[in-house]
């Protein structure tokens, strides 16, 4: 890709991006595309480069080789313009705890050097939109963390950006505040807003987004949306626990499959038929098994059951 991006279907568009610290590349030649209007994810385990990769397409850090164009500009040639296009909330918040809410909004509206006649309602417009009016007074310092993370998000769009970068954004968030805002990100993609979050929780991103990319040692593994996901190792799933205490899973490409394969395990197994989901296609493609707290590296089947494909269509 030269200089310019013709294709204005796509406001993220990267070619073999490089970035390494010392030998070690933490993004190992990426390429990835990402139309207007979507929500995508990058799904995988700490370490896999998600962090890294945001914050190069979000222009605050730099890289080795490659080429990013945002919103059909190339970033290091023409920064200003694509920093325009985006609004970004790190994996830390950086708003000042000192100040009340209405004033982190109000030095962030100086600070993207918005006209002063624009500030105080552009702030309100958004704050109302988000459900901040009511702690317009409150210290930062006093929000939970859902709360601290609504006041990023304005802060983040109060210069009206086309995306918005949000770095494992309910990392820390209890599940209503999770659930709440979630919500929040649904609205903002269902009113146009492009949006690319990293996330090591499967729910997160079955749940929110149109695409999802299992990134791992800074390369995507695969990308689809979660029904394509699921549908490269099988639409159906037979789950079957049996007295050596595995589970063990079969992947089908039909329910008639699926439930033939059932009927031929005896009474001493307990089993399940179900829809495939974004954690089998994680599981069965990376090699990864989940645990409880985000993912845990593993090799391939293990801790799984044995025998994993056998009967399986893939």
């Amino acid at each position: 890709m030269g200089d310019t991006m013709d294709d204005e279907d796509y406001i993220i568009a990267v070619d073999n991006l490089v970035k390494r610290y010392g030998e070690k590349p933490a993004i190992d030649g990426l390429s990835m595309r990402v139309k207007r209007g979507e929500m995508y994810a990058f799904l995988g385990p700490n370490g896999a480069g998600k962090t890294t990769t945001v914050r190069v397409l979000s222009t605050l850090t730099g890289f080795d080789s490659g080429t990013v164009f945002i919103d059909g500009h190339n970033i290091t040639k023409e920064a200003k313009s694509a920093k325009a296009a985006i609004g970004v909330i790190q994996q830390q918040i950086s708003l000042d705890k000192d100040l009340t809410v209405w004033e982190n909004m109000m030095a962030h509206a100086m600070y993207q050097k918005i006209p002063k006649a624009e500030r105080k309602q552009r702030i309100q417009d958004l704050a109302e939109y988000i459900g901040l009016g009511e702690y317009y007074n409150y210290k930062v310092d006093k929000l939970s963390g859902g709360w601290k993370k609504r006041v990023a998000i304005v802060c983040a769009l109060v210069h009206k950006p086309k995306l918005l970068f949000l770095d494992e954004p309910t990392v820390g968030l209890d599940i209503q505040a999770r659930r709440g805002l979630w919500d929040l990100l649904r609205k903002l993609n269902e009113d146009g807003m492009t949006i690319f979050l990293t996330t090591h929780y499967i729910e997160e991103a079955e749940s929110l987004c149109n695409r999802v990319g299992f990134i791992e040692k800074g390369k995507i593994i695969t990308e689809g949306t979660p029904e394509e996901m699921a549908a490269k190792i099988g639409k159906v799933t037979v789950e079957y626990f049996g007295t050596d205490r595995k589970t063990l899973y079969r992947y089908f490409q039909n329910r008639e499959e699926a439930d033939a394969f059932a009927k031929t395990l005896d009474d001493s197994y307990t089993v399940t038929v179900r829809r495939t989901n974004l954690e089998d296609s994680f599981v069965e493609l990376t090699g990864n098994k989940i645990g409880d707290n985000g993912f845990m590296l593993g090799n391939k089947g293990k801790g799984m059951g044995s025998g994993m494909h056998k009967g399986g269509h893939m």
